[in-house]
């Protein structure tokens, strides 16, 4: 796989800046006072590589932004993104918070929640945040957290063995 990578970098398979391409001759080598530059191949320092044995370099997928996704749009996908997390108790947590409060959010505190759930990559961290284990951090310390909080509270004592119907 990874000589695939290379032939298809070197043949102009990868953008120009994904790929520097070097002298297949040791920097500095020369034929009298000319660089031979004849023979050119990929730098493999420039293919990324994960190293999963160091767990302090593991890239992080970013969710893509949608700035001009109508608002109505943007509930129906938070509502299903609240119910899929991964995690039955971010679920459960989450979809009955969406299914109490979402559909009467503003613009502001929509966007609030979707850049909390789809902006942390690790659903324990909301998890923890929520329940108060974990301080939660200054950007993401906001209305809808508080409100999270306190939904999870559940001061009134609801069942929430289950996720709420979607009709």
């Amino acid at each position: 796989m990874l000589r695939h990578l290379i032939d298809t970098a070197v043949r102009g398979g990868l953008p120009p800046m994904a790929v520097r391409l070097q002298s297949s001759k040791a920097p500095g080598h020369s034929e009298g006072n000319k660089v031979n530059n004849s023979v050119k191949v990929a730098n493999n320092a420039d293919i990324p590589i994960v190293d999963y044995e160091d767990p302090d370099y593991l890239p992080l997928p970013e969710y893509p932004k949608k700035p001009n996704e109508p608002l109505d749009i943007k509930k129906q996908r938070l509502l299903y993104q609240s119910r899929k997390r991964g995690m039955l108790e971010n679920d459960l947590l989450l979809s009955t918070f969406a299914a109490k409060y979402l559909k009467d959010l503003s613009s502001e505190l929509t966007e609030q929640y979707d850049s909390l759930i789809n902006g942390v990559t690790n659903d324990w961290d909301i998890y923890y945040w929520a329940t108060n284990v974990k301080p939660t951090p200054p950007e993401h310390d906001n209305e809808i957290m508080r409100m999270l909080k306190e939904h999870v509270l559940n001061a009134g004592r609801e069942s929430r063995i289950r996720q709420p119907n979607l009709y």
